[in-house]
Parts: C-alpha cells; structure tokens; sequence
C-alpha cells in the first residue's frame, strides 16, 4: 500500500494537531517524499522531510503565499477545521463555519489546483458524516460539512477530464481536541489517518475510515444518491458524434 504515498510530495491543512498530525505521521511512515504541513499556529516537527506552511484558510494572501511555496504537489489533504457548539440562533457562528469549513476547502484547492493537475494528482477533503445527517448540537458545522461534501463531489466530476482524482473522507467520531466534550466512543487519529491513505490508494472516491462511519458505507455506495451523482457525472462525458 505505501507504494502509492512513497516519493511523493503532500500537504495537510490542519497539520499541527488531531487527524492532520496523525495523516502527516502516516504520509512519513509511507515514505512521503515532502510533507506540507499547513498550520495557523507555530509548529514545529523534527523530520527535515516536513516543511511547515503558515496557512489560515480565511486569510487569502496566506493561502497564495503557501501556494507560491509548494510549487510542486502530488495529494491536497484538505483536514482543517472548525467545529463549535450552537443552534443556528447566531448568523455569526454559521459564517464562521462556511468561512473555514467550505469556503477554506474551495480557496485552497484553487489555490494548489494547477500544481495537481500538472502532477495528476489527489484532492482529499475530510468532511464528516455530518454532512449525511446533522448533529443536533452543532447544526452549524453539519451544514458547513454538507456544503463541503457537495462540493467534493461538484469537483470530481469537473476535475475527472484533467486527470484530478477527488476524495471524499466521511469520518466519524475521532478523539481529538475537536469533539473532547461529546460523551461518545472515539476512533483514534492514527487508525483514521492509516484508513484514509489505504483507501486513496484504493482509489474509493468516498472513504468511510473508522467503525463507525463504515457501517454507512455499503448502503452509500449501493444507494440512490450514489447512484445519481454518477447519473450526473455522465453529463460531462463527451457524447458520440452520429454519422
């Protein structure tokens, strides 16, 4: 499986904590070639194979500057984000959440687009199972996530004719700092990280990567929904000519 990661160039948003530190870790265990870490607070790590990014997803001179930086790119890992508690009661909370968790994710792919299709690279963006269903406490999120995953599947299909494959990453509940307070069984950040890479290098477009989120994952790929976005995605197919 590390044939698919070894000697290649990555970037992780997020990178200084939870699921990004583990993917970082796991993208060195497998032989990464560079590994950038894009975090919005100082970081440090003591493989000279990582260079670290100042990267704040809603600061648009930031995310140029990374860019300008890693000219070079194999896989995005788009993993950061924000989750907080609300009811939606607050306009200010749901932008803060559209800002980072879609609006971050769109600006950053645009941002690194030209280095992946060069390469034929690997977009990864790290959505949630929330986007399938929302959770009641944090409704901001879930909507922020639904949009994030809409989006994922929007640029697979436009991004498919350049050689640019898009993964979807529908995690479940993982023990990091993020959801400390949710009173709710937890995968680890390393098991999350090791499933996700052994599933890019499978090649599934929607990735289920701990125990929870995999019990979804044989009624999404043989549901309706599935089903459609492939019935759409034919639409950019290029169709016969009659003669």
């Amino acid at each position: 499986m590390s044939t698919a990661i070894d000697g290649k160039t990555i970037l992780v948003t997020g990178a200084n904590r939870g699921i990004g530190q583990a993917l970082v870790t796991e993208a060195l265990g497998r032989g990464a070639a560079r590994v950038y870490a894009g975090t919005r607070r100082p970081y440090a790590h003591p493989d000279p194979r990582v260079t670290v990014l100042p990267l704040d997803l809603t600061d648009d001179g930031q995310v140029r500057a990374a860019a300008a930086q890693a000219q070079s790119l194999d896989i995005l890992v788009n993993n950061a984000g924000v989750f907080q508690f609300d009811d939606l009661s607050d306009r200010t909370a749901l932008e803060r959440h559209l800002a980072v968790n879609l609006f971050g994710t769109y600006s950053v792919t645009q941002a690194f687009l030209p280095s992946l299709i060069a390469s034929g690279g690997a977009i990864v963006n790290n959505v949630s199972i929330a986007a399938l269903a929302p959770i009641p406490v944090t409704p901001a999120y879930s909507l922020s996530k639904a949009a994030a995953f809409s989006l994922t599947q929007s640029l697979r299909m436009l991004l498919a004719g350049q050689g640019v494959r898009v993964h979807a990453v529908l995690t479940g509940p993982v023990d990091t700092d993020m959801v400390r307070d949710l009173d709710i069984p937890k995968s680890a950040p390393q098991a999350v990280a090791q499933g996700i890479f052994d599933a890019v290098v499978k090649g599934e477009e929607d990735i289920f990567p701990d125990p929870l989120s995999a019990a979804l994952a044989g009624a999404w790929h043989a549901g309706p929904d599935k089903a459609l976005e492939r019935q759409n995605a034919a639409l950019l197919q290029p169709q016969p000519v009659a003669g």
